[in-house]
């Protein structure tokens, strides 16, 4: 697959913006990455980051902090360099939900293009283990691409997801009629659990506070009644940036874990 054109610049600080002309969309989409700085590694495992509802590219840089996160866990507690893919849904509506609509296949341009995106800016994540993550609508596809394509990833870490796309509801002002989904795979996380006995590690948080919390539990629940095997932890905080900005250095340790096993 190769991108018919393709934009970047580099901002310093191994930040790097990319417009590139995807085919799953049928129209350009943009993608913010991070590489940390004068890492000498021959691999580096790629995490790809999704934002929620109302966002886009810049959301995990500039909300989030993300790269500040992932550079502090390096100093500090001796993380492996990674590199961050924090693309757009892209922009349908106030969200795609990362499914597949008529229209446009939302999910193959993260599970396919994103990652080729990202080996044109540093070819080191090539043949890399790769990770996904998510907050909210990005919770949701984190766990619903990655349970779909344990092939393509190691682990799955997701913060205060919707656990089905109906639940997207009660944020965008689309209809479910309008969202025009003809994604074949289920839409319940749930169910695309129970697909495949072999799944990337899973993981994933809510905080008490959070909207989100109850589905959370339900989707913990379902899961341990399955067998389904899988780490659910509860903090204190809601549905914020604060909360995610936190907690993104516990889906870091965990893909950092996951590299050992």
């Amino acid at each position: 697959m190769s991108f018919r054109t393709f934009e970047s610049a580099s901002i310093g600080d191994g930040i790097h913006h990319a417009t590139v002309k995807s085919a799953a969309l049928r129209r350009r989409a943009d993608i913010s990455f991070y590489v940390p700085p004068n890492v000498s590694v021959e691999k580096l495992p790629l995490v790809i980051l999704l934002h929620g509802v109302y966002g886009s590219h810049w959301a995990w840089l500039y909300k989030g902090g993300a790269h500040q996160v992932l550079d502090r866990l390096i100093e500090e507690e001796n993380l492996p360099p990674m590199m961050l893919a924090m693309p757009s849904d892209g922009l349908w509506g106030d969200g795609s939900g990362y499914v597949r609509h008529r229209d446009a296949d939302f999910s193959r341009w993260i599970v396919h293009e994103v990652p080729e995106a990202a080996a044109q800016i540093d070819a080191r994540c090539i043949d890399a283990p790769r990770f996904i993550s998510g907050l909210s609508m990005g919770g949701y596809g984190a766990l619903r691409l990655g349970l779909l394509h344990p092939e393509k990833f190691t682990a799955i870490s997701a913060h205060s997801s919707i656990t089905d796309v109906m639940q997207m509801q009660g944020f965008v002002e689309e209809s479910q009629a309008e969202f025009d989904l003809t994604d074949a795979n289920p839409l319940a996380v749930l169910e695309c659990a129970k697909l495949n006995s072999h799944r990337p590690h899973l993981r994933f948080d809510c905080g008490s506070e959070d909207i989100l919390i109850e589905h959370n539990r339900t989707l913990h629940r379902d899961l341990e009644a399955a067998g389904i095997t899988h780490v659910y932890e509860e903090f204190p905080g809601g549905h914020t940036w604060d909360y995610w900005h936190l907690h993104l250095a516990d889906t870091l340790r965990f893909f950092k874990a996951c590299l050992a096993l």
